[in-house]
Formats: structure tokens, C-alpha cells, sequence
């Protein structure tokens, strides 16, 4: 946790695209739900394209979950674009960063959210928070590589 309260997570992959390309996979939001590990993610408002875009991201496990609301509050394509978290049990930001390197693109996934328990609730839920960034950039490399 920093010092607002607030609880970082972070996962990075390197993908053999340049960055345009690999902005064009991340940042389609209904692909996304291909590669997000149990979530399906869709636009909403201006179809998720731009400052004040919306996404919606549902996340569940046998039919049970949430929806987390997202309002874009940051948008540079090719290198990045900041969410804002807007739902009861994810508040905060997320962050994607698509960087050049010699073999293409590193795509970063940053979260500093506001558990619904505080630093008992990260405590608990960061492991688990974690490794599902992992596994779902893992399932991302393996998007763009098929």
C-alpha cells in the first residue's frame, strides 16, 4: 500500500508486435475478454474510445461476480491509457503502458486500487490479484502469437 491507501499491483510481457499493433489488440475491449482471465470486458460509453470512454468488466467465477464501471481518464495511443474504477468493490486505477523495445512492444498493467477491506483486504487478495495478471498476459502472448 502507498501512502493514500491505496494497493499496486503490476505485470508486464513482451509481445512481437510494435507498438500501434499491440495498442490495436490491448485496447479491444471485446478481445480483451479472450485473454482477461474470467472476465469478459466490453465498451460502453463512446465505445470505450478516448478521455470520458466507458468499459465494463464483468468478472465471475460459476455465475457468481460483479461488474467493475470504468470511465477513461487518460488516452495517448500508442502508449497509454488510464482508467478510473467506479464500482463498490474495485475502486482506483488502471493503467495500461505499451512501450518500444528492439523485439517490439512491452505491454504493462498497472492496478492501484482501494480493497473493500484496506490493507487486511490486499493482504488477502493480492496473491490471487496477482496471479490472475499473470496468467491472463500469459493467455495474451499466446493471443498474438496464434
Amino acid at each position: 500500500m502507498d501512502g493514500t491507501g491505496s494497493c499496486h499491483a503490476e505485470a508486464s510481457v513482451v509481445l512481437r508486435l510494435s507498438p500501434e499493433a499491440a495498442w490495436d489488440v490491448v485496447m479491444d475491449w471485446d478481445r480483451q475478454s479472450r485473454w482477461m482471465l474470467l472476465t469478459r470486458v466490453w465498451g460502453t460509453e463512446n465505445d470505450g474510445i478516448g478521455v470520458g470512454g466507458g468499459v465494463a468488466a464483468r468478472t465471475s467465477v460459476g455465475g457468481i461476480g460483479f461488474t467493475d464501471d470504468m470511465v477513461i481518464t487518460h488516452w495517448d495511443p500508442p502508449r497509454e491509457c488510464t482508467v478510473k474504477h467506479l464500482g463498490k468493490i474495485v475502486r482506483g486505477t488502471g493503467t495500461f503502458t505499451i512501450a518500444p523495445v528492439s523485439s517490439g512492444s512491452v505491454f504493462t498493467w498497472e492496478e492501484d486500487v482501494d480493497p473493500p477491506l484496506g490493507r487486511l483486504g490486499w493482504i488477502v487478495a493480492r496473491p490471487a490479484f496477482e496471479l490472475m495478471m499473470r496468467v491472463s498476459l500469459r493467455r495474451l502472448l499466446r493471443e498474438v502469437q496464434a
